[in-house]
């Protein structure tokens, strides 16, 4: 198949792009390298896929409606899958206006061209963060979505809709995946798993928002992956999927497993929490399982260990060849 990744030099996108060539697949990988964080970062995230003779890399917005139908027509691509986005809970509230235009408009700007050219099968990435502050677990395909806490979450859950609109009025089939607190190689500096390794590390102070108690369900980037190269694979209809690990960790929990897989004890500074910040995440992946034979494989604690030998040796790449590291977030 000949397949366009937005974002295809994040975190998702580019591990996802490797795979996809992996498969024989071509793909083309369009990225505006916007500097959310450090753009040499993305540089080498899409390394790998650069090497590759099935792979072209657009350096452009999916704002831009006229780059949009000059790639369309010239790559004419099976699927759609619509990674790009502006991320990030607390930032969003910052910048509601920055995230309604990339997360809405660029999501409407690629529908819409996938119409005006046939194409007729995309997969956008939604989040977990369309649940809200839910007290119910574990959170259901089905559970109401009416209430968002945060500008990033009501445009995820914008892009859902419009792809049930394009959907119905179209008959574009397009799978919506709901992604679960997502870590592994290459995940964003900014996270917290990325953050924490580094600062524990580097014997440097973590921030800890809350009591420590919040719950997320960490999902590996390696079984993300299989999530959406199934969608792709088995688009059809409408629907929407949760992809996660189906299992949580407190807060607490997950600061201690990483510095026991780090080697140093962690210098926790407690803070208040933070307004967006929800109390748990956990995916029932019931749904998934059916449609796509979706199993995820990594625990947390594997998870974590593969995430600090990334980092490690990603460390030791900067260092020999001169390439940046990504800035420090305090």
């Amino acid at each position: 198949m000949r397949i366009l990744v937005t974002g295809a030099a994040g975190f998702i996108g580019s591990n996802l792009s490797d795979r996809l060539l992996a498969q024989g697949h071509a793909v083309l990988g369009l990225d505006n390298f916007n500097d959310f964080y450090d753009p040499i970062v993305k540089e080498r995230n899409a390394k790998d896929a650069l090497a590759h003779s099935n792979f072209e890399l657009v350096r452009g917005d999916i704002l831009d409606a006229a780059l949009l139908e000059t790639v369309f027509a010239r790559f004419r691509p099976d699927r759609v899958v619509h990674l790009a986005a502006w991320a990030g809970v607390r930032p969003s509230i910052e910048r509601p206006g920055l995230y309604q235009k990339v997360n809405v408009e660029g999501t409407t700007n690629l529908l819409e061209r996938c119409r005006l050219d046939g194409v007729r099968h995309f997969v956008f990435a939604s989040s977990s963060s369309v649940y809200g502050d839910r007290e119910q677990v574990p959170f259901r395909e089905t559970d109401s979505v009416d209430q968002p806490i945060s500008p990033y979450a009501a445009t995820k859950r914008a892009g859902e809709l419009l792809c049930y609109t394009w959907h119905h009025l179209f008959g574009m089939h397009t799978h919506c995946l709901r992604f679960f607190t997502v870590y592994g190689p290459r995940q964003r500096p900014e996270m917290a798993i990325h953050q924490f390794v580094r600062r524990i590390e580097g014997g440097l102070p973590i921030e800890m928002f809350g009591d420590g108690t919040t719950s997320r369900d960490y999902t590996y980037i390696d079984d993300i992956v299989d999530g959406v190269v199934a969608a792709i694979e088995r688009v059809d209809g409408y629907g929407i999927f949760n992809l996660g690990e189906s299992k949580t960790i407190e807060l607490r929990d997950l600061i201690e497993l990483i510095g026991r897989h780090v080697g140093r004890k962690p210098i926790i500074e407690a803070r208040p929490s933070q307004p967006g910040d929800v109390t748990r995440t956990f995916a029932d992946v019931s749904r998934a399982r059916q449609a796509y034979g979706y199993d995820p494989k990594v625990n947390i604690d594997e998870g974590i260990r593969r995430f600090v030998d990334w980092y490690r040796s990603s460390k030791l790449d900067h260092l020999q060849t001169g390439s940046g590291v990504p800035r420090p977030i305090a």
